[in-house]
């Protein structure tokens, strides 16, 4: 074949042209490979700390906050349902009343379960197989043992119950009281949880 007919300058152009393209396509390519090997932000916020608005909870509600991919629970005691917390017929039935076996730390009032009296901060996951306990607050309930029952969480799934400070019953599937995740407050209106305490 004769060189005759070939144009040099539009041949280099369609090279050129043609690996400016070829390199943008790698370029494309790999930006959004590389970038996954990255956690997501949702990956990152999932071990982030958490804050939470408690400035309107109401004495006797509970709200329910998301760390770490679980539900923790965040309730507001009432006076009277403190004061159930040291009934000694209600510490006859506990298996551990003192939280000496539970997931805690050690800055929590081992009896209240909690930092600040008024406010029970748990996670939201039966200590038997993962379930979330319902918030049964109604006392004297017949369901759950009509008079006995001072109020506390209730799990469908396999009938475990526990008082208002997540401890355990005994003669229940659950082996132990509800975890109480590290948190620690800023001012009185703000919940942080995820931040111990003695580090905030």
């Amino acid at each position: 074949m004769s060189n005759q007919g070939v144009n040099k300058r539009r041949r280099q152009f369609l090279t050129a042209a043609t690996s400016v393209v070829g390199a943008a396509g790698v370029v494309g390519v790999a930006v959004p490979f590389v970038a996954s090997w990255n956690p997501s932000a949702k990956a990152r916020a999932a071990g982030a700390p958490v804050k939470a608005d408690i400035s309107k909870l109401e004495p006797g509600q509970m709200i329910v906050v998301e760390w770490r991919g679980k539900p923790v629970y965040v309730v507001r005691r009432t006076e009277e349902s403190l004061a159930s917390l040291a009934n000694q017929k209600l510490l006859g039935v506990l298996r551990d009343p003192q939280s000496e076996e539970s997931l805690q730390p050690g800055y929590v009032d081992a009896a209240q379960r909690s930092i600040r009296p008024e406010y029970l901060v748990l996670v939201g996951l039966c200590t038997h197989l993962g379930c979330a306990p319902k918030y049964r607050p109604d006392v004297g309930a017949a369901d759950l043992g009509g008079d006995d029952w001072l109020g506390g969480f209730f799990c469908p799934c396999h009938g475990s119950k526990f008082d208002l400070a997540g401890r355990v019953f005994q003669g229940v599937p659950a082996p132990t009281n509800l975890e109480v995740p590290p948190h620690s407050y800023e001012g009185d209106k703000v919940l942080v949880i995820g931040v111990d305490q003695e580090t905030a």
